[in-house]
C-alpha cells in the first residue's frame, strides 16, 4: 500500500513553495511540524512533484518505514513528563 509513497522533510520557510494540488496534504495549516516548529514534511505517490524537487532545504526522500522512524524521534515527538 505504501510502496510508492514518498516523504520529504523541509524547513517551514519554504511552505509557500508547495503546490498542495501535487501532494497529499491539503494546506499549510494541516502540515505537521517538528517540536521546535522549524521543519515540516509532505508526502506523495510516484514521481516527485516539481514543487518538492525545487525545495532548497529538503531532507529525503524517505520511505514510509523511514519516516515513521524519524517521526518517532525527539525532534518530532515531545516526550511526556513522568508522573504527570
Amino acid at each position: 500500500m505504501f510502496e510508492i509513497r514518498n516523504y520529504m522533510i523541509f524547513n517551514v520557510s519554504e511552505i509557500n513553495s508547495i503546490n498542495f494540488n501535487e501532494v497529499m496534504e491539503t494546506s499549510a495549516e494541516t502540515l505537521r511540524k517538528s517540536v521546535d516548529g522549524s521543519k515540516t514534511f509532505v508526502k506523495w505517490d510516484g514521481v516527485m512533484p516539481l514543487c518538492i524537487d525545487s525545495l532548497t532545504t529538503k531532507e529525503g526522500p524517505y520511505s514510509h518505514s523511514q519516516i515513521l522512524s524519524i517521526l518517532s524521534g525527539t525532534e518530532w515527538t515531545e516526550e511526556l513528563e513522568q508522573g504527570v
